[in-house]
């Protein structure tokens, strides 16, 4: 008697569950201010790690290395590795050779003036945060297009300051920036005011000659008050000291 053959296994209907998406950049960034750093050409990349020193003890954790000279990359590579309470990232990231080399050098981040697809692509392919630059409506609505909701907003005064993205907060609703160029302390505010404000980037507490002078204590006190700065709809009610002002 012929026995009949086994039926082939059933395949599992199991697959492995895909990756987790990378958090959402605004999310690493613990506060008002995202400091940006950029060097000078020829500059020590141990001035980098000092100045994140300097900055996390002033309360600023996030730190974002401009990639504009040629020892950017060092420089971020060993503040990844010399200053571990550091969320440090990579900012004017232009290409996808860029997106690789900052996360070989540890980004955990990644910020660029303006964005393009094949940017965009690689950042997704990374599977580092990106939070891509905007200027305009239609830059922000093409990105929406491609599940982008946080972004850049670049250069924030000379593209309209705060007056523009006010403008942007009831027909963009999804979206929320984090203005950088042209910020200083006494106009921060009011950016962080506007509903669809984040946070802000600014490099005013890290003044070229106190970078220079290797002053890290003045960088720290500057850091401690850029810290200190929020929006009325951060800052926590009379009496409730738990709710922080954190971006978000």
């Amino acid at each position: 008697m012929t026995t009949a053959p086994s039926p082939p296994p059933v395949p599992s209907s199991s697959s492995p569950s895909p990756p987790p998406p990378p958090p959402l950049p605004l999310s690493l960034i613990d506060g008002p201010v995202l400091p940006v750093v950029v060097l000078e050409d020829g500059a020590d990349p141990g001035d980098a790690v000092a100045a994140a020193r300097a900055l996390v003890a002033g309360g600023l954790r996030a730190v974002e290395i401009t990639l504009r000279t040629p020892g950017a990359l060092a420089a971020l590579r060993r503040v990844a590795a010399e200053v571990p309470e550091a969320v440090v990232g990579a900012g004017t990231v232009l290409d996808a050779g860029q997106v690789a080399a900052a996360a070989d050098a540890g980004a955990r981040f990644l910020v660029s003036p303006g964005c393009t697809g094949r940017l965009l692509e690689a950042a997704r392919a990374s599977a580092v945060p990106f939070l891509p630059g905007v200027s305009t409506a239609s830059e922000a609505m093409a990105l929406l297009e491609r599940g982008v909701t946080q972004m850049k907003f670049f250069p924030a005064r000379a593209a309209g300051g705060p007056a523009y993205l006010a403008s942007l907060a009831s027909p963009l609703p999804a979206v929320r920036f984090c203005p950088t160029g042209g910020i200083a302390p006494d106009t921060a505010g009011a950016y962080l005011d506007l509903p669809n404000v984040a946070c802000v980037g600014g490099s005013w507490m890290l003044p070229s000659e106190a970078v220079r002078a290797r002053d890290w204590a003045r960088v720290e006190r500057l850091a401690r008050e850029a810290a200190r700065l929020d929006g009325p709809r951060r800052r926590p009610a009379e009496g409730d000291v738990s709710a922080g002002g954190r971006c978000r």
